[in-house]
């Protein structure tokens, strides 16, 4: 059964290096990297994909022990009771490729959740607790001609598996409202927000106030990132009001369904020359190793910025 298992594993890499193979992307922000100190998971992915010199990682919140009772059940040091849901500390993190330089990383996943202006935490809610799931990163990704793109990345918590208190609706409503508030503060130059909100701003549970409030904000452009596959794939879903087109994961239809979770919002200093969602039709080129690699389908755009 081992080898089973093994044998799964180095398939569906094997089918994520070839979706990302073909994508080609400059840089890739990944999700669900387990994260070890040595960095040698996120180093042996990038060696089977090839071509991502520049890397960053970062120890998330899943999993991190936080000392508490943080759901109340008189019982300590289960995965409820770390700063963010894991089995294990590092558990699902965050990572970064890239085939270009990146400066010094700003890493915000400490910063408490009760600080957050206007946060929805609830009463009683522990002092210390970090509003980041996992992280949340600005990252700069440094240019040949001299100028760098602000990278804002995060994924958020799903906002189910609690009770009627909705603790991680709340959360992942305020783990977008990090994205808003920066943006409305001090935005970064030629910024990108990039990331997994584990929301759709139309379907699903959640609160999407502050995700619609990113997308529909002045100083970025949705660009309404598309596939044939996730039209076809979605349209039998009579319940959702989101365009299918636009759906970046696959879930069970007897649970969410097909949705919009994931994210690339350029600024408008950005010309955008093409975006997609890598999503083919069943009979078409790479399908089985879309399927195979991940029910979340990879969400990218291209843009150039303006000669100075």
């Amino acid at each position: 059964m081992l080898r089973d298992i093994l044998s799964d594993k180095d398939e569906q890499v094997a089918a994520f290096a070839r979706v990302v193979g073909h994508i080609a992307p400059d840089v890739l922000v990944l999700a669900d990297v387990d994260f070890d100190h040595g960095q040698a998971a996120l180093n042996a992915l990038a060696e089977t994909i090839g071509g991502y010199r520049y890397r960053f990682a970062s120890l998330p919140n899943t999993g991190r022990r936080s000392g508490h009772d943080l759901n109340g059940d008189g019982r300590f040091g289960r995965s409820e009771d770390a700063w963010g849901y894991g089995e294990f500390t590092g558990q699902g993190g965050m990572a970064i490729l890239s085939k270009l330089p990146l400066g010094q990383v700003k890493d915000y996943s400490s910063e408490k959740w009760s600080d957050l202006p206007d946060t929805m935490a609830l009463p009683g809610t522990h002092p210390e607790q970090p509003l980041s799931t996992r992280s949340h990163w600005e990252v700069p990704v440094l240019l040949a001609d001299g100028r760098y793109v602000t990278l804002l990345t995060w994924h958020a918590t799903a906002p189910v598996f609690d009770g009627p208190e909705d603790r991680n609706g709340r959360r992942n409503h305020d783990e977008a409202a990090v994205w808003v508030t920066r943006l409305n503060s001090d935005p970064p130059q030629n910024v990108i927000v990039a990331g997994f909100a584990n929301l759709d701003p139309l379907d699903g549970d959640g609160r999407p106030e502050a995700l619609t409030a990113l997308l529909g904000h002045p100083l970025l452009r949705d660009v309404y990132p598309e596939s044939q596959g996730g039209d076809a794939a979605g349209r039998a879903d009579k319940t959702h009001r989101s365009p299918a087109q636009f759906d970046t994961v696959a879930w069970p239809q007897d649970g969410p369904g097909n949705l919009r979770v994931d994210y690339v919002l350029p600024s408008r200093a950005f010309e955008v020359i093409d975006a997609g969602v890598f999503w083919p039709l069943p009979d078409q080129f790479l399908a089985s190793e879309v399927a195979r690699a991940s029910r979340h389908r990879m969400v990218w755009v291209d843009v150039r910025l303006p000669e100075r």
